[in-house]
């Protein structure tokens, strides 16, 4: 019996998902963590897999997966998945919809394990060389990483392609073969095909010598967590922004990276050089009477009140009225805002019998807030409140009949105030 080539001392945790896409790779993966299982009966192993829809043996691979994962005796979760066009090509959407359905299955205490390798280490490398990647995008991919609240294990990353072929050949594995494999249309395949095999014939030790380099930078990225560690926690705030004017007096090169590191904080994508310049010049150093923005991805970069924001644009809702029928029950909100309830236990008066309730937000005239004198207007108040714009007019408001109750999570209003009421709790 050959030696488990898989890294063990990593798979720390009881309870592991696999990802299979039944191709070579992720099947020798399963096999092997099979086999480890038998030694360690406290182990539970889950399989998943992902139908991207994309090729006409979808659903045959599907099959081909149950009926491995029921020789093995390993319970499968099949996810069907649909891509999302935004403009990064058929790799990218569907790399990020397989990731999105991991996170989604995953139980608590349990750690995602995939089958990357050293190849496949080595190819990351050379994309993102392509890229004109930073340390942080060349230490490519760790053995071990944060991922969805647990962890993402990579036990296969130092063992090369033909390592885990003759795996397969003396355990007589089968496996899919995915026709869009020797499509060298895709950058991956490109490397794979064409560019890998004459580095390799050339320098035969190319990959490992790659994975050092890699790792190296990693290293480097790890120092430099540690050597900034205490300034970034001096111009994060709680509400995970960063404050422009300490970031005024750095060099350039102390304040991009710092830039990057509140960015990773936030698991944005990691903008290019020029994509942080920008950032800069054009939001944070925007005039000051200006609302600045910049678009990255799903998501913006603002400024207010001499922070930068990362922010995920929605729609306004400012002519929305949402009848809340049933107030024991929480109303879902449009427009991906999430939900709101009324919970016991608050400030919060109870609603009289014949006050109708409902979710808005807008209100109109002098308003009259606990804890301040006088009656304000509601823009008045938000600004007082340090409620950025783009909040505005997706704060959902609390009204009873035609009288505003309370704003979620920012302030409520006297004719609200009661004794051993509710309280308003937004999920967003």
């Amino acid at each position: 019996m050959m030696t488990l080539s898989l890294n063990t001392s990593l798979l720390t945790a009881r309870q592991i998902l696999v990802a299979f896409s039944g191709g070579l790779d992720s099947t020798v993966l399963l096999h092997q963590l099979v086999l480890w299982r038998t030694q360690h009966p406290d182990v539970t192993l889950r399989a998943i897999h992902i139908h991207h829809g994309l090729s006409p043996h979808a659903d045959a691979w599907v099959t081909h997966c149950e009926s491995v994962c029921a020789q093995w005796q390993v319970p499968l979760v099949v996810e069907r998945v649909q891509l999302q066009d935004d403009g990064l090509g058929i790799e990218a959407q569907a790399r990020r919809a397989r990731y999105q359905a991991f996170a989604g299955a995953l139980l608590p205490g349990e750690v995602l394990v995939t089958a990357q390798h050293l190849d496949d280490q080595c190819e990351t490398f050379l994309l993102a060389l392509k890229r004109g990647s930073g340390p942080a995008g060349l230490s490519a991919m760790g053995e071990s990483s944060p991922f969805a609240r647990t962890r993402l294990i990579r036990p296969l990353l130092t063992q090369t392609r033909d390592a885990l072929e003759r795996w397969a050949h003396t355990y007589a594995l089968s496996w899919i073969e995915d026709e869009s494999n020797q499509d060298d249309a895709y950058d991956r395949n490109f490397l794979r095909l064409r560019v890998l095999p004459l580095l390799q014939q050339r320098w035969p030790h190319f990959a490992e010598a790659t994975a050092r380099s890699a790792a190296l930078c990693a290293e480097q990225e790890s120092l430099l967590d540690e050597l900034l560690a205490s300034d970034l926690a001096n111009v994060v705030t709680a509400q995970s922004t960063l404050m422009i004017e300490p970031l005024m007096t750095m060099s350039g090169v102390r304040r991009s990276a710092l830039l990057r590191r509140w960015l990773a904080g936030l698991n944005a994508p990691m903008p290019s050089r020029d994509g942080l310049e920008r950032i800069w010049q054009e939001v944070a150093l925007a005039r000051e009477d200006a609302s600045p923005c910049l678009h990255l991805g799903e998501y913006d970069v603002r400024r207010y009140q001499s922070q930068l924001w990362w922010v995920k644009p929605l729609s306004g809702q400012s002519e929305t009225v949402l009848p809340w029928l049933s107030w024991q029950t929480s109303l879902a909100l449009p427009a991906g805002l999430g939900t709101v309830q009324l919970v016991p236990g608050g400030e919060l008066r109870l609603p009289r019998a014949d006050e109708s309730i409902s979710i808005r937000f807008k209100a109109p005239g002098l308003l009259h807030i606990v804890g301040r004198n006088g009656g304000r207007k509601l823009k008045k108040i938000w600004q007082e409140q340090g409620v950025p714009p783009w909040r505005r007019d997706t704060t959902p408001l609390l009204f009873y009949g035609e009288t505003l109750i309370a704003a979620a999570g920012v302030f409520v209003t006297r004719e609200g105030e009661g004794e051993e009421g509710v309280s308003l709790v937004w999920h967003n």
